[in-house]
């Protein structure tokens, strides 16, 4: 699993290398006829059909002027000449005096659409003529199987400095859910193994927990203690076979749960606030007292113990 930033710099870097030839042998075309409109309005077209996946294609000046007309696949919109461009998002970067160079992604107003736009340098001999833009849809560059994943690595994230400053003032108060800690885990471990709950974040210090469910992933359910603590909840929910493409065994479900518990008692002034754990990516994620937060995979939470959390959390008493 990738973390964005790589999958960002993969998918512009695979573009490129897509464009960079047939954009190259475009400007040599368009460097001859630079001069005269329509002929390099023909050049565009003879040409766009070549680069993959490319919406839109247009020349303009070293003045930001559009030179051409919109060139789309199998049409032209003239009214598009001595359109100032300028003031595009792209041009906020340096401009390639060679070569092509890559866009950020920005809101196009003729396709209301997030694009990314190749420029490419025309020049004749030492001179720098203007540049080829091609357009390319979001909606196509993102459409494969290299999607953003959640990074499978122990990730920290400091909280609010205001809880933080006020670390020392506050004090565990015992919660309902505390009291019946013993039964809500139980009760979880059932939905999770036998009913089809994939991912869980308990609560513990307002005492409810929040569930997600394969038959309606973008929903989830929120019950409070005296919901949870009721065994007949599990009526609630279908039984479920236990996937076979979960990351997370249903023993290790028991092992994460006791070491929640663990946490939660570790400390009366650091604590843990609340606590998730998603089988199916094999992720979970702990908020504590502090308002720090932590990530990571189970196979890692489970290897580390008490003792490496007592340290962890000792640093933020400083």
């Amino acid at each position: 699993m990738k973390p964005v930033k790589q999958i960002i710099l993969a998918k512009k870097d695979a573009l490129a290398t897509t464009v960079a030839e047939p954009l190259s042998l475009l400007a040599k075309k368009c460097m001859s006829v630079w001069d005269d409109i329509d002929a390099l309005d023909q050049a565009l077209l003879d040409h766009i059909d070549r680069i993959i996946n490319c919406e839109f294609l247009y020349a303009w000046d070293l003045d930001g002027i559009e030179i051409s007309s919109l060139i789309m696949p199998g049409g032209a919109e003239k009214s598009w000449r001595g359109r100032d461009l300028s003031k595009r998002p792209y041009l906020k970067n340096n401009l390639p005096f060679k070569g092509i160079m890559l866009s950020s992604v920005y809101h196009s107003q003729f396709s209301n659409r997030e694009c990314v736009t190749a420029l490419q340098a025309v020049r004749k001999e030492d001179r720098l003529l203007g540049f080829i833009a091609a357009d390319f849809s979001l909606d196509k560059l993102v459409a494969d199987e290299n999607l953003y994943m959640e990074p499978q690595h122990w990730q920290q994230f400091k909280g609010d400095p205001a809880v933080r400053g006020t670390l020392f003032m506050q004090q565990r108060i015992q919660s309902r859910l505390d009291e019946n800690i013993d039964s809500v885990h139980a009760t979880i471990y059932d939905l999770m193994t036998q009913h089809g709950i994939f991912h869980c974040k308990i609560h513990y210090s307002s005492g409810r927990c929040s569930f997600w469910v394969f038959s309606d992933p973008y929903s989830y359910q929120v019950h409070g203690v005296d919901e949870i603590v009721d065994p007949d909840i599990v009526l609630a929910y279908p039984l479920h076979r236990y996937p076979q493409r979960a990351k997370v065994l249903p023993e290790q479900i028991l092992e994460v749960l006791g070491e929640f518990k663990e946490l939660r008692f570790a400390d009366e002034t650091i604590y843990l606030r609340s606590a998730s754990i998603n089988i199916m990516n094999g992720m979970l994620g702990l908020t504590f007292s502090c308002d720090g937060s932590h990530y990571m995979p189970v196979e890692e939470f489970i290897e580390k113990n008490l003792g490496f959390w007592l340290g962890e959390l000792a640093s933020d008493r400083q």
